[in-house]
């Protein structure tokens, strides 16, 4: 979950390799540094803290020099210091190198070469492959990084310098993402093209198992064997603007309300002009097999697990088909019953999650087909998957995920009718209603900004609180786990969410007039239920905040107070029912003075199991 950055070429490499950190501070702010090759000399800088702490530290020193790589990092091994913050070095200093991952048998490589001498500096695992790549070096650098990296068990992205090499840089990585950009004479490094789209278009993905020798001139990969292979260049039509706050506050915010669009450039040209069908020329060719599946299961983290509940009631209701769903971390784990004829989907916005990109891999050993849910082309979970259907939320950078949990869902109900149709379990009238309301959803969203007034007044009132319970019914279950980690994510309060029939079984014992309780009211089969679970809330004196339709006038008398979303289906409420709930958790945060794109010990994409 560390970021990366490295720059090789004609230019200074430091204001570009910094100006690259802050783009990455969303995968992990516990500290910073820098290290510069000049004149034969490898100078390292850190700071405890985030980019603005090794800023300042930068000051009072001058690095000049075209060479350098740079690292933000999330604690794993070793508690955030300046002696665990990378880059690390051997001891003698000829090596340096940063990393993203796990050195899963670093105690054993550690004890190895304290025998042989080495002195350790830091708790991390780190600083073990630097001292294991110092081990094997005498002047081929690349072949010492493919050494010591045969004696590794774990995952890594890493990129390594040598004081003697001032015109090469070596990259490297396993199960975590690194990518390369090519420029004119100058070559850059990133844990996400983010970190250097300023300055090129045109990426190589590095793929696992490979190692890249870099000068300002020339690439050169090759495999764990040290057989040469080839970089496919792609051209990255990210627009740089895209990564700006522009005039919002913060990124969340942002995001928050790019929402309407990034629905939209979802479900552009994936509606049939007749608006009865949807268009998946991505999954025509697996037509017959998907007309075949006897079960899906579902397995994805965080938001997109929230995202995979929902498409369990949908797909069950409407493609006739049983669904399970899982933590993408426990799949693996739980020796899943697969086969053939089993589809297994999996959600991310990254593309990058670990524990996810182990679910595929464990699915397809078992003889399943993977559909994957992503936001990022040519992410390592696109790479892998036998089917992609892409998410078009754009760059998400906020750490608290909201544009790309809509595009998820809109996605899922693009799905639900696509195989409904294809296995002959919806009607055709059915798929042209339910697409029209699918349609109609950017602009339902857009209606619900009328509400900020309202969120930040019930917000003001609402950051006092220390605890605060979420529930739901059907779809609403699965909304309210969303509203409840999107506040726990960034205010820091603790937050459940349950099944409103499930409150009666044990959370009831927390109500009272300290305790808030959200409830996700929709208008539906299940309404008078949920009015019964608001009833038993108030009775015991607790505080309700409702989110219920435009239309619903009784829900006023027994709430203290309600948030407004327009009248929709239960399918769609519960795409629109989320759109307060973030701005909720957003302007909560704000009240707190929580530092919401950067929530602590939380980072964007969770890429080490």
């Amino acid at each position: 979950m560390c970021g990366i950055v490295g720059y090789l070429g004609q230019k200074e490499a430091l204001p570009i390799i910094v100006d690259g950190l802050k783009y990455l501070e969303y995968r992990g702010y516990d500290s910073a540094g820098v290290a510069v090759l000049h004149n034969g000399r490898i100078s390292v800088v850190k700071a405890v803290g985030k980019i603005n702490d090794l800023e300042q530290e930068l000051k009072k020193v001058r690095l000049p020099g075209s060479l350098g790589i740079g690292h933000t990092r999330w604690a794993t091994h070793g508690r955030p210091s300046l002696g665990n913050s990378h880059p690390h070095a051997t001891a003698d200093g000829r090596i340096v190198l940063v990393h993203n991952g796990i050195i899963e048998n670093y105690n054993v490589l550690k004890m190895q070469l304290q025998a042989e001498g080495c002195v350790f500096q830091s708790e991390t695992d780190t600083e073990v492959l630097a001292q294991l790549i110092g081990k094997y070096y005498t002047d081929d650098l690349a072949g010492a990084v493919l050494s010591a990296l045969r004696d590794v068990t774990g995952t890594y992205a890493i990129a390594v310098l040598a004081k003697d090499r001032p015109e090469q840089l070596v990259v490297a990585k396993k199960a975590s993402p690194l990518c390369l950009g090519l420029g004119k004479n100058e070559v850059f490094v990133g844990s996400d093209a983010i970190a250097f789209i300023k300055h090129t278009n045109k990426v190589v993905y590095l793929k696992d198992g490979e190692v890249a020798t870099l000068t300002p001139q020339t690439l050169d990969i090759r495999d764990m064997q040290g057989k040469k292979v080839s970089g496919k260049v792609h051209k990255l039509a990210l627009d740089h603007s895209s990564i700006e706050k522009g005039e919002y506050p913060h990124y969340m915010l942002k995001e928050i309300y790019e929402q309407p669009r990034a629905v939209q450039d979802t479900l552009d040209g994936r509606i049939s002009p007749q608006g009865d069908e949807v268009i998946f020329t991505e999954l025509e060719k697996y037509s017959e097999y998907l007309i075949g599946i006897n079960k899906i299961v579902i397995a994805a983290c965080g938001t997109s697990w929230h995202a995979g509940l929902i498409a369990e009631y949908l797909l069950e209701k409407h493609a006739r088909v049983p669904v399970e769903v899982d933590y993408a971390a426990e799949f693996r784990y739980r020796y899943p019953v697969l086969d053939a004829r089993t589809l297994v989907v999996t959600i991310s916005q990254s593309g990058e999650t670990a524990d996810t990109i182990a679910a595929i891999g464990e699915a397809q050993a078992l003889g399943a087909k993977v559909l994957s849910i992503v936001n990022v082309p040519s992410s390592t979970i696109a790479r892998n998957s036998d089917m992609v259907i892409y998410t078009y939320a754009g760059r998400e950078i906020g750490v608290a995920s909201t544009k790309a949990f809509t595009t998820q869902l809109a996605v899922l109900c693009l799905l639900t009718v696509y195989l409904g149709r294809l296995r002959c379990s919806m009607t055709e009238d059915y798929a042209r209603n339910m697409l029209q309301n699918l349609k109609c959803v950017p602009n339902e969203i857009s209606k619900i900004f009328k509400e900020v007034e309202n969120i930040q007044k019930i917000a003001r009132a609402f950051h006092k609180h220390s605890n605060a319970l979420y529930l739901g019914r059907g779809v609403g279950f699965p909304i309210a786990l969303e509203g409840a980690l999107k506040l726990k994510e960034i205010s820091y309060i603790h937050a459940e969410g349950y099944p409103a029939a499930e409150m009666k079984h044990g959370p009831i014992a927390l109500i009272d007039e300290n305790m808030p309780t959200v409830v996700l009211a929709f208008k539906g089969r299940r309404y008078e239920k949920i009015l019964g679970n608001i009833m038993e809330v108030k009775a015991r004196k607790g505080q309700l905040i409702a989110i219920a339709s435009e239309s619903n006038e009784d829900i006023a008398r027994v709430a203290d107070a309600v948030i407004r979303i327009p009248d929709a289906t239960e399918s769609i409420s519960a795409i629109l029912a989320v759109l307060p709930l973030q701005l909720l958790a957003y302007y909560v945060a704000v009240e707190k003075g929580c530092p919401v794109d950067q929530p602590r010990n939380l980072a964007k994409s969770v890429t080490v199991e």
